[in-house]
């Protein structure tokens, strides 16, 4: 499985995440995807508490099966780590698992 994520969110900061075949960034994401609407990172994020309440440690994104999503993951109240994926172009949520 391919994986190739554009930027990533971890404890309040983002940083650059950079695309293991080219060192450049996002680049495969760019020409594939700008004519699309997408969500964005922080609609994801939204999307994804709204669902699995907590506080959210790390996002990034990322191609698993051919689709774009944000892999959010989350930290619960009572110390349970989800990861949660939410798909860049619909919004909807693709998978929810403890991890």
């Amino acid at each position: 499985m391919t994986r190739i994520a554009r930027r990533m969110y971890v404890n309040n900061h983002y940083y650059p995440y950079f695309n293991r075949y080219n060192n450049r960034q996002g680049t495969e994401y760019d020409n594939r995807y700008s004519g699309y609407r997408q969500i964005s990172i922080e609609e994801a994020m939204n999307i994804a508490v709204g669902r699995v309440p907590g506080q959210i440690v790390k996002v990034e994104l990322e191609k698993e099966q051919g689709v774009w999503v944000y892999e959010v993951e989350i930290i619960t109240a009572q110390g349970v780590k989800y990861e949660v994926e939410v798909d860049m172009n619909t919004g909807n949520i693709v998978k929810i698992e403890v991890d």
